[in-house]
């Protein structure tokens, strides 16, 4: 018998930030994300529609789960990765007509994630 509840949300994501400065500033920096400390070792953050941390007792790395973030100019985003120590691991492209565009970054802690822009 099927649950016949609402799809749950994910409301909190962490991203591993052994440099804890330095993940603070590239995601407010690049993406207007609400940071704030918590801890010496963990920051909070407010992005869009979802919260999250940044903890520097994680261990980065491109094989755990990702996300992508959306942003309105993807080439904007990918110079302001580049200046703020992020690195282009792909640059951008087509998911095809009319389904917007891709790319994927590693923070500077070196965490990969997608980029994503409807244009």
């Amino acid at each position: 018998m099927r649950d016949h509840q609402e799809a749950c949300s994910i409301e909190w994501v962490v991203i591993p930030a052994p440099n804890l400065d330095l993940a603070k500033s590239f995601y407010a920096k690049v993406f207007r994300f609400e940071v704030s400390d918590y801890s010496k070792t963990f920051a909070v953050f407010k992005a869009g529609n979802i919260s999250g941390g940044l903890d520097s007792q994680l261990i980065p790395s491109q094989a755990g789960t990702g996300f992508s973030i959306t942003v309105k100019n993807m080439p904007e985003a990918l110079k302001a990765i580049a200046k703020n120590g992020g690195k282009i691991l792909k640059p951008k492209y087509s998911l095809g007509q009319k389904l917007g565009f891709c790319a994927q970054f590693e923070d500077p802690n070196g965490n990969a994630y997608e980029l994503y822009s409807a244009t």
